[in-house]
């Protein structure tokens, strides 16, 4: 059974201090509801302890810079109120949703006097994918959506607008039995699964696609650092779809998806794990200890 979000117990942050769930609402006529000018995170609890917050924080103000607003709280302010929500929600292994957004004042195209609002909500959540797609490996499929240009979109920010694809693209997969899919960007090179970065192992060293047209992560990061204190090699690069063929182990990574293995994308197969097991165990190690 479905529990709609906005019809849930407890207490969300709202514009600076803690409302019951069900009060934290806006207006029809909001205008990051009709032009997307909203701005957001996602943020793990594990055992009960936010897991790089600050950066997270820190790109909630730069994604709104980005977007030509500024968010009316201090990174610090946001820290302690992402802890608030963890305890009045008595969070142990779950997920945080900062959203920063332009208000009502004005529904056009400009918005030079909407007052910015900020929520943070909370919730347990174990994992985005289920255990037994994590266990055999997630089947991904091409997407029909490409990543844009940076010329075209604000691409350097995890902006709401810039999801519409990904949601488009992840409904085809799940329609045609797939887990998730496999965009790539304007000029075809591989980019990005609808809501986690890629890495591919290639005779030994991770490769993964150079985000200069989309976000690129601080799991991803995280991993990245984890590698390489494993002495092995990680190489950012613009990757063509058909050099998959020789890639032995995939996985994706991200605030929600972790770190989880990928066993094929349509025509390539990834039946190797050494390496994604490896980091999997890292990736525990710091996050849960």
């Amino acid at each position: 059974m479905i529990i709609p979000f906005d019809d849930r117990d407890g207490s969300i942050w709202f514009d600076g201090k803690l409302v019951p769930w069900r009060d934290a609402k806006l207006h029809v006529l909001t205008h990051g509801l009709h032009y997307a000018s909203a701005v957001f995170e996602g943020v793990r609890v594990y055992h009960g302890k936010i897991f790089k917050g600050r950066e997270h924080n820190e790109r909630l103000h730069k994604s709104a810079e980005i977007l030509g607003f500024k968010v009316p709280y201090t990174v610090e302010q946001l820290d302690k109120a992402c802890e608030e929500v963890v305890k009045a929600q008595k969070i142990t292994n779950g997920y945080i949703r900062p959203i920063a957004y332009r208000g009502s004042e004005m529904i056009a195209v400009s918005a030079q006097h909407c007052t910015i609002h900020v929520a943070i909500a909370a919730w347990e959540w174990p994992s985005y994918f289920s255990p037994e797609a994590r266990a055999k490996g997630l089947r991904l499929c091409w997407a029909d959506w490409r990543r844009p240009d940076p010329a075209t979109a604000p691409t350097a920010s995890k902006a709401a607008g810039l999801y519409m694809i990904c949601t488009l693209s992840k409904h085809k997969a799940e329609d045609k039995g797939y887990n998730d899919a496999m965009m790539l960007d304007y000029r075809g090179y591989v980019a990005e699964a609808t809501g986690a970065n890629v890495f591919f192992a290639i005779d030994g060293k991770l490769h993964t696609p150079k985000p200069d047209c989309f976000l690129d992560g601080i799991t991803r990061r995280t991993v990245i650092g984890l590698a390489k204190k494993r002495g092995i090699e990680v190489v950012e690069r613009h990757i063509k779809p058909e050099e998959l063929a020789g890639a032995n182990e995939a996985f994706l990574t991200g605030t929600a998806a972790e770190v989880t293995r990928i066993a094929e994308i349509e025509e390539y197969k990834f039946p190797e794990n050494k390496i994604i097991t490896q980091l999997q165990k890292d990736f525990d190690g710091l996050t849960r200890d």
